[in-house]
């Protein structure tokens, strides 16, 4: 089996687990508990947060709140800010931020505005800032597109949103970027949300980072965990496996990626011209390839291709179970229906080979010639 749907999910590393088995086999205790083991665990779970925090920012200025998962630190994010006016995304975002923002019109809190995309699935960065105005209380803005891959340069976007509004609450959704692409959070950027399973963590285990200075709104209350941020008795186990994954994952980040995305264009060169475009940019993250098989429709090439041994998505994951026959986001880039039809995300991992990137070239290939044969 080759394995190319990364951006839904990744294997679980191993050392990590292994590591983080104490938590699981051992120390089992809660840590809330006022005997000296859970004491401990609260210790285990602050040297999470600022190790976590500290590949992409200052563990001085932000701090770390785990949730269950990406989604949750989305909404957490969405309806913990966007408490007036109106609140800006872009029309690209994953279903997590634009669910969000349809229930903020559900219940009158604030008025959603979406800004267009560019043909590269990057937000357009002159109309989103037209539409911020002295009433927007908060922006969302994907660090990574989780469909084409494109990479907004959210440090930029946060500084001209600051510079029209300061008083926004600057979010960005950073699932498909945390430990893939070299960044450093900066000033303006408020909120940025994590997810261990795309990094070789297990589901079930997310993160929101926070600006410090930025108070604090809580989206599940209960029992008061995580300091009154989050309540629910923290996964410990899900989280030091994400501390572990993170720790390999940002040891070999910038080699990682530079390998990765030489695979992702040994791939497409052996794509067959006449019925593959490519729709991701060319500066893409390296671990996202999203690619239109012309005259197919993206959905029958999928389950051929498993059928082959070849496992890959049509887009977002989160995505599946919507009745639009096609993607939102790759209509929103300005492509036409028929492109829509036959998208194709190919996403990679450090652990994908040259063999298997070479493979599944001439598995999408066979299984395109084929069902265009087919519909002749």
């Amino acid at each position: 089996m080759i394995y190319l749907d990364n951006a839904a999910t990744t294997k679980p590393d191993l050392q990590a687990l292994e590591r983080a088995g104490e938590f699981l086999n051992d120390n089992y205790f809660n840590p809330s508990a006022l005997y000296k083991e859970g004491f401990a665990l609260q210790c285990a779970l602050k040297q999470s947060r600022e190790k976590l925090v500290s590949y992409i920012g200052d563990a001085f200025s932000y701090d770390l709140t785990f949730t269950s998962c990406g989604t949750e630190a989305d909404n957490t994010a969405v309806f913990g800010y966007a408490r007036r006016g109106n609140a800006v995304t872009s029309a690209g975002e994953h279903a997590a931020v634009l669910s969000a923002f349809s229930e903020l019109k559900n219940r009158g809190v604030a008025e959603p505005r979406y800004a267009p995309l560019k043909k590269s699935g990057g937000v357009d960065e002159d109309k989103l800032l037209a539409m911020i105005d002295d009433k927007t209380s908060f922006v969302s803005v994907m660090h990574v597109n989780n469909e084409t891959g494109a990479v907004n340069d959210i440090a930029a976007i946060a500084k001209r949103v600051k510079a029209k509004n300061p008083r926004v609450v600057f979010h960005s959704d950073g699932v498909q970027a945390y430990g893939k692409i070299p960044f450093r959070l900066t000033d303006d950027i408020d909120l940025y949300s994590v997810s261990a399973h795309k990094i070789g963590g297990i589901k079930g285990t997310g993160a929101l980072i926070r600006k410090k200075s930025l108070a604090f709104r809580p989206y599940i209350f209960g029992g008061g965990q995580e300091s009154g941020r989050r309540s629910g008795t923290e996964n410990v186990f899900g989280i030091k496996a994400f501390e572990y994954a993170a720790e390999r994952k940002f040891s070999f980040l910038q080699a990682d990626a530079a390998r990765v995305a030489a695979l992702r264009e040994r791939l497409f060169s052996l794509l067959d011209k006449r019925i593959f475009i490519r729709l991701s940019p060319p500066d893409a993250s390296p671990y996202i390839l999203s690619v239109s098989a012309q005259g197919c429709r993206g959905e029958i090439l999928l389950h051929m291709a498993d059928d082959r041994g070849l496992l890959i998505g049509t887009g977002s994951a989160c995505s599946s179970n919507a009745k639009a026959r096609y993607s939102r986001v790759i209509l929103a880039c300005g492509y036409n229906e028929s492109v829509a039809d036959g998208v194709l995300r190919l996403s990679f991992s450090p652990l994908t080979t040259e063999a298997e990137a070479e493979e599944s070239a001439l598995i999408l290939n066979d299984c395109a010639r084929e069902l265009l044969c087919r519909t002749k």
